[in-house]
């Protein structure tokens, strides 16, 4: 009786180790915040117009009349006369300023700010951007940018050649721009929020909806569509949303979708999704190469005859043709799939050829997408 006992225990021991190691992982398991955004929290974009100055002659050139025109109106708010068809703008380029404010960005916080060209200078290396009004959709000043730029590449010339890395002519300030004015709105306030799903899939929106009230002890969520969450706020954290906020951004969602073949033409590139799945289908591929080559032989008549030299041209024709045999494939899972496409020999170029063939057939179980 007692060994009976200790087989058994031992039995339910291996079983349970057996349950522990075969159970599924939350190893594919995303955070919230990672596949959502929430209403409130976002970034304004901000623009503005602008010069950089103290460029080594890599500036706009007298093509360019804009920045003609904008340094002749700058000099005249500083009170210098000038004549814009005398400036010679060698040192100075015109350029676009943008850069993203946060909703929370409050006055007298700094942004930081990409300058691009705006006119046909060479390089901004060694500029430094004058004083910038940055605004928004709405016409009105946010931002403030100026400072010396950073730039990630050069470009130099000479006679002969010339040598450039990267693009001389975008460049960036960190910390470049001094908030002036905060969007209007409080993030404590509102009374329910909107999550958006970057995953526009059902049951990855029912799977966060669940989440959400496990967590929140109650129906707050609920799904207004395939990719919208209505999140009505408890009592106890309206005016203190930061900390419900903190807690659910930080849940583990396993997203899910249809499956996806994603081909690339242009460089050969094929990747397929966990999920592809592919019926018993028997597929042969083949390749026929043609190889004509022209050659030039010289005749010569023979002694003393009243032949010429002349030239006979040769065509030489060689035919190579794969000999594949017909392969039976099914795929259940994606190292199936794999491994049933890497023993017909296909290459990345080949795959792209015979994953369109598997859609049209029906056998492949998954979106092609060709970018």
């Amino acid at each position: 009786m007692a060994r009976t006992l200790v087989l058994a225990l031992l039995l339910l021991a291996n079983i349970l180790f057996l349950a522990v190691v075969l159970a599924p992982s939350d190893a594919d398991a995303a955070r919230l915040k990672d596949i959502a955004s929430f209403s409130g929290v976002r970034n304004n974009e901000l623009v503005g117009y602008g010069l950089v100055v103290g460029l080594a002659g890599t500036g706009d050139g007298t093509s360019s009349t804009f920045t003609m025109r904008s340094m002749s109106n700058m000099l005249e708010k500083m009170g210098v006369e000038t004549d814009p068809t005398d400036l010679k703008p060698k040192n100075v380029a015109a350029v676009m300023v943008t850069a993203k404010m946060p909703v929370s960005a409050k006055p007298g916080s700094t942004i930081d700010v990409t300058v691009s060209s705006l006119g046909d200078a060479k390089s901004l290396l060694g500029g430094i951007l004058l004083i910038t009004p940055l605004k928004g959709l709405d016409g009105r000043v946010y931002a403030v940018g100026q400072g010396a730029l950073t730039i990630g590449g050069f470009s130099v010339a000479g006679a002969a050649a010339d040598a450039q890395k990267n693009i001389p002519t975008v460049g960036r300030i960190p910390s470049g721009a001094v908030v002036e004015r905060g969007v209007p709105f409080k993030f404590n306030t509102q009374d329910s929020m909107t999550l958006n799903l970057s995953v526009a899939d059902f049951g990855t929106t029912m799977q966060v909806v669940n989440k959400i009230n496990a967590s929140m002890g109650g129906e707050f969520a609920s799904a207004k569509d395939i990719s919208t969450i209505d999140l009505r706020l408890p009592d106890r954290f309206r005016g203190n949303m930061v900390p419900l906020m903190a807690s659910l951004e930080n849940l583990d969602i396993s997203p899910d979708g249809k499956a996806r073949v994603v081909v690339d033409e242009k460089t050969g590139t094929v990747v397929l999704g966990q999920d592809v799945r592919l019926s018993k289908v028997a597929v042969a591929h083949g390749s026929l190469q043609i190889v004509v080559s022209e050659d030039q032989e010289v005749s010569q008549p023979g002694p003393f005859s009243d032949g010429e030299t002349v030239v006979v041209p040769r065509t030489d024709i060689q035919v190579t043709e794969a000999n594949n045999q017909l392969m039976l494939m099914e795929g259940a899972t994606l190292q199936e799939l794999v491994d049933g496409l890497n023993s017909i020999g296909a290459s990345p170029r080949d795959l792209i050829s015979i994953i369109r063939a598997l859609k049209v057939a029906g056998s492949l179980h998954a979106e092609v997408e060709v970018i």
